[in-house]
């Protein structure tokens, strides 16, 4: 089944909850999407916040050809692939495609360097998501030709709305009639992160198999605490999970070690 995070991806503004700054009426990327135009831009925030939501919507609202690359696992050979089919596009139709990187600060020099002439050209519009501060991170003629974005960190008021999203509008959950009695646990071990939000949800959900299902603290915490013990060590949820439970000790604050000493 498809997770829930990715079944409750906003398709559009209208439905991406945070980031007002950018996405609201009046705001810079709202207006881009007005004028049918967007530069080359470094998304750059936390986890979790959406970035690559917006990346979509940005593609699916102008309807430009999208292509995705995580810097995980591409090379300069994926890269220049993508720009020569992305450059065949543009001479039969004179639009730049988005070119989508996700976590572009990992990429080396060289990988960066093969992007300039397509980014230059106008062949692509270069969308980078990443965690790091862009200017140590992305080189100085790429960030040259590039907007940089700060994303923040999502307020609890913005994850309440995106639980209620999820409660109301997700066919899977309206099928478990899932009620929420307290949220303080669920807000303090996502961290300002919505994907961890929904993921802790749908784990809540699943460990608790009930036709009606009442969620409170305790319920999230005792699920918190079971999973923490079973995960693989050397899985991801593994570490998702150790870094919501060092979250909520510290209340987010990235400071809080220090108070200990």
């Amino acid at each position: 089944m498809i997770p829930l995070a990715e079944r409750m991806r906003p398709k559009s503004l209208n439905e991406y909850i945070g980031q007002e700054h950018l996405t609201q009426a009046g705001a810079v990327l709202a207006k881009a999407i007005e004028k049918n135009t967007i530069p080359s831009m470094i998304l750059w925030g936390p986890p979790g916040v959406g970035k690559t939501t917006l990346a979509f919507i940005l593609a699916n609202s102008l309807s430009r050809q999208f292509y995705h690359l995580s810097a995980i696992n591409s090379g300069v050979k994926e890269v220049r692939a993508v720009i020569e089919t992305a450059r065949q596009h543009f001479e039969t139709v004179q639009q730049p495609s988005i070119l989508f990187i996700d976590e572009i600060h990992r990429f080396s020099k060289s990988q960066q360097d093969s992007l300039l002439g397509a980014v230059e050209k106008g062949i692509i519009t270069l969308v980078g998501a990443t965690t790091e501060n862009p200017s140590f991170e992305v080189i100085s003629p790429l960030l040259s030709r590039c907007q940089v974005y700060i994303l923040k960190a999502l307020t609890a008021e913005h994850l309440r709305t995106i639980l209620h999203a999820a409660l109301t509008n997700d066919a899977v959950l309206k099928e478990h009639k899932v009620t929420i009695k307290e949220d303080d646990a669920l807000l303090r071990f996502s961290g300002g992160d919505a994907r961890k939000l929904l993921n802790l949800l749908e784990l809540v959900i699943q460990v608790n198999q009930q036709n009606e299902i009442c969620i409170d603290n305790k319920m999230v915490e005792q699920t918190i605490h079971q999973k923490m013990a079973l995960y693989d060590k050397t899985g991801e949820q593994h570490y998702d999970l150790i870094s919501a439970f060092i979250k909520s000790l510290r209340g987010s604050d990235p400071n809080a070690a220090v108070y200990w000493l």
